[in-house]
């Protein structure tokens, strides 16, 4: 296991008595809701982060809002931290259980409620699959437009938790820009709605707000979901390269001539080689990088952009230009991206997904410094990017039974995550921050603005109870870490805060 939560947070939760909360929780859930055997909470001590685990207290699977907000009543009366959790397909450990924890498991909501096309939403429960929604919709020509690559497993609310993003958010945006209005409960019980059916609402912005909160805000029950026409034409070209550095470079250059792709992705030779064992492709193994770029839109618009994308990746030395031949073609470029991940099997036991922005223009750069970094470190790691909207997965390789590469590979994770926040970028694209960057974290942000979260955070669960120990370090956390240089009191991160 890696890093292991705050020991100075035991102390904010003291001990429960465990079979009075079980009688608690068995009250108010059905005979099958409640999951209080160590052998059948194996299957939820860990999000898609496997090397942090943890044993929850008991796992609560409600089937509507009420018994998820009777849940909440029991919690919040006796004190016990809750984790809410969907399809647990994250990489952040973002819902890693805490100690002693009920863990909330939505993937029993997931129900498709209501589909609009005149208005182009849909309004879902959140353990609905991301894929389902636009397979529901297909009929009316209607499609979600955010795509992460565990869409065939992930839910729309663990999307909505992390701000989930995709090949196509370069161009369609992330899950804040394709929702419209979300149902959540607070930690009190209180059923609060927001956004609205119209594009903006009045007020503050308190949709942005718990889109990518993590589940330390609310527990979201219900999302109301912008729908897109399916575009009238599509095309996917594939450009390799001899140079990573190269491919980086017309990168910027596609999006510097007012071309906005659909999906603009890139691998390098580790990762693609990986990626056409795994699916056949029809990648060119023998490049360094290739670039697939998606563009869809009116048929005559199409045509003028691959001629453009085309003659700027030729431009920028790329050794070989192709254009999808038909759907199936299509369809297996990006099944080859979408399944580089698991290809890492065939390089590695083990690998470590780092999450990271970078601005587009820093991209060479960062990749020849990941390359001496991988050196330096001592462990491979094959780079999968978001390339058009500079969000960077390095998959580290190691292997966690050889002594003190686990360690080496969180340590090498780190150094990214930190080389990202130097060139002017950020530490989480779209995983989130979970446990695994809570050190970075304090890397990114100063004092003042940990306080400000802390803040926040207190407003909407003065307790803390709400997913403890993500995603906001505690301030005495961050000097232990050696990445601020404050003088805190050891606790919360909302410790000697103003309250509202």
């Amino acid at each position: 296991m890696l890093d292991r939560f705050d020991p100075r947070l035991d102390a904010q939760f003291p001990p429960v008595d465990r079979r009075r909360l079980l009688e608690e929780l068995a009250g108010v859930l059905p005979a099958d809701g409640l999951i209080a055997k160590t052998e059948g909470m194996r299957v939820y001590e860990s999000d898609g982060l496997a090397a942090y685990r943890g044993m929850p207290a008991a796992v609560a699977l409600p089937r509507t809002a009420e018994e998820a907000a009777a849940v909440l009543g029991v919690c919040r009366t006796l004190g016990v931290p809750v984790v809410a959790r969907g399809a647990g397909t994250g990489l952040s450990g973002g819902a890693l259980p805490f100690p002693g924890c009920v863990l909330l498991t939505l993937s029993r909501m997931n129900r498709i409620l209501a589909v609009h096309p005149e208005a182009m939403t849909a309004r879902v429960q959140p353990g609905v699959r991301n894929l389902a929604i636009s397979e529901a919709v297909a009929p009316h020509g209607l499609f979600y437009a955010p795509d992460p690559s565990s869409q065939l497993a992930c839910s729309i609310g663990g999307n909505v938790a992390e701000n989930a993003g995709g090949v196509h958010c370069l161009k369609y945006g992330l899950t804040v820009h394709n929702i419209q209005e979300l149902e959540v409960l607070t930690i009190d019980g209180e059923q609060l709605r927001i956004g609205g059916e119209s594009l903006d609402s009045p007020g503050f912005d308190l949709l942005a707000l718990l889109t990518g909160s993590e589940g330390l805000l609310g527990v979201v029950t219900e999302i109301t979901v912008r729908l897109l026409p399916i575009p009238a034409h599509t095309r996917v070209m594939l450009a390799a390269f001899a140079d990573v550095r190269h491919a980086g470079e017309a990168v910027a250059a596609i999006i510097a001539g007012g071309i906005i792709p659909a999906g603009l992705e890139m691998m390098d030779r580790l990762a693609l080689r990986a990626a056409e064992a795994h699916t056949h492709a029809g990648y060119p193994v023998e490049a360094a990088a290739i670039l697939l770029c998606e563009l869809d839109g009116e048929t005559a618009d199409v045509a003028e952009d691959i001629a453009r994308v085309a003659a700027i990746c030729e431009g920028a030395g790329a050794t070989l230009v192709r254009l999808a031949r038909d759907e199936a073609e299509r369809a297996r470029f990006w099944a080859g991206r979408k399944g580089a991940f698991p290809a890492m099997g065939r390089l590695a036991p083990d690998y470590y997904c780092i999450d990271g922005t970078i601005p587009r223009r820093r991209l060479p750069e960062v990749l020849e410094a990941i390359e001496r970094l991988s050196t330096e470190y001592g462990l491979p790691v094959a780079n999968v990017f978001h390339a058009g909207d500079g969000n960077l997965h390095p998959l580290i390789l190691y292997d966690a039974n050889a002594p003190g590469q686990i360690e080496r590979a969180e340590a090498l994770g780190g150094a990214i995550l930190e080389l990202c926040v130097e060139v002017g970028g950020a530490i989480t694209g779209e995983h989130g921050v979970g446990r695994e960057k809570i050190n970075q974290m304090c890397a990114q942000f100063g004092e003042d603005e940990l306080r400000l979260f802390g803040r926040i955070k207190s407003a909407f669960d003065p307790a803390g109870l709400l997913n403890p120990g993500k995603a906001i370090p505690t301030l005495a956390r961050c000097v232990d870490h050696g990445a601020m240089h404050v003088h805190a009191a050891s606790g919360t991160a909302f410790d000697h805060l103003e309250r509202f």
